[in-house]
């Protein structure tokens, strides 16, 4: 039976802090946090692993849904610089993992998930592992939400084809949104940009950190267009 408190220490360890990933407080969080209550039952041995799980099938044509790898995960919130005092987004939260960091690093988490199920798995972890200042919310992963806006921080759990106006309008003014923006279509994964975009005066500009690689996140990807 698999060492999860060993794994976890490996993982910050070997895969963490040999990219890139400095803050002190993110190494933390993910120490302390069991990445494996959040992976269905039957891949919890793969909990640690450095690439995207997948927490979720395809279903009825619907993409399946995968956790960011730790380090793209880690090191798009270390982007965000998410402070104590900070209310944050969370987009596309799936099981919560993301969240659960997340709430570990603010004052405020709100996660959206447009799958109900998983919504209330979310919500589940985090009640168990009393995360009090969390909260998991359904509804279209592109509508954010605006009723609990505005947000100091906007973390994307996948990549996008591009920026939405609606997510950007939810951010402060000197609020950060932190994304993969990777062009192409759901149910594969994209290697892209990490980009940060910043709101000054009303307007938001992104600029791109590093390369990533995530699924897009559903509800993104450019409808299918006919070519003659």
């Amino acid at each position: 039976m698999i060492d999860f408190e060993r794994a976890r220490a490996s993982m910050v360890e070997s895969q963490l802090r040999t990219d890139k990933v400095t803050d002190r407080r993110i190494l933390s969080a993910f120490a302390a946090l069991p990445r494996e209550r959040f992976v269905p039952e039957g891949k919890r041995d793969l909990a640690y692993s450095d690439a995207s799980l997948e927490v979720w099938p395809s279903i009825d044509g619907a993409p399946a849904r995968f956790l960011l790898p730790p380090v793209v995960l880690a090191r798009l919130i270390q982007l965000a610089a998410v402070e104590e005092k900070d209310a944050v987004l969370d987009v596309g939260c799936a099981t919560g993992y993301s969240t659960a960091v997340l709430a570990r690093l603010a004052r405020l988490v709100t996660a959206v998930e447009a799958e109900p199920e998983l919504a209330a798995a979310a919500r589940e972890s985090l009640h168990e592992l009393e995360l009090a200042n969390a909260a998991v919310l359904e509804g279209a992963l592109t509508g954010g939400a605006p009723e609990a806006g505005p947000f100091d921080v906007i973390l994307l759990n996948g990549s996008v084809p591009e920026m939405p106006d609606t997510l950007l309008a939810q951010l402060k003014e000197g609020g950060r949104l932190c994304a993969i923006i990777a062009a192409g279509r759901e149910g594969r994964p994209r290697q892209g940009k990490a980009t940060l975009f910043v709101k000054v005066d009303g307007e938001a500009s992104g600029l791109p950190h590093f390369d990533a690689n995530a699924r897009v996140l559903p509800g993104f990807a450019p409808s299918p267009s006919f070519t003659f």
